[in-house]
């Protein structure tokens, strides 16, 4: 069965801020990432962990060597989303 090549994100509209989001985060990491094409970071990740993951079908790679690249990329973006949620947090006033 053929794996959908992107996923859809459940919030209409959000594609345009999760992808800056992504751009930034991996760009602070040391990734140069293109701002027009910030899902291009994925095989500059791939060559750092080497992964063979190339433009178009990839059906040979492994699930392991897949998420080893999403991981690195999602991971990265979940630890500073909640670094910026403890920020805005200890910045509220206390009730």
């Amino acid at each position: 069965m053929a794996r959908r090549s992107r996923r859809k994100l459940l919030v209409t509209g959000a594609e345009q801020g999760v992808n800056a989001f992504k751009a930034e985060v991996m760009r602070r990491e040391g990734f140069a990432v293109d701002p027009n094409r910030p899902d291009d970071v994925k095989y500059e990740v791939a060559k750092t962990l080497g992964v063979p993951l190339q433009p178009g079908s990839n059906g040979e790679l492994s699930t392991e060597s897949a998420g080893r690249v999403g991981g690195r990329i999602g991971g990265t973006m979940v630890r500073e989303m909640i670094r910026l949620a403890q920020e805005n947090l200890a910045k509220r006033p206390n009730k």
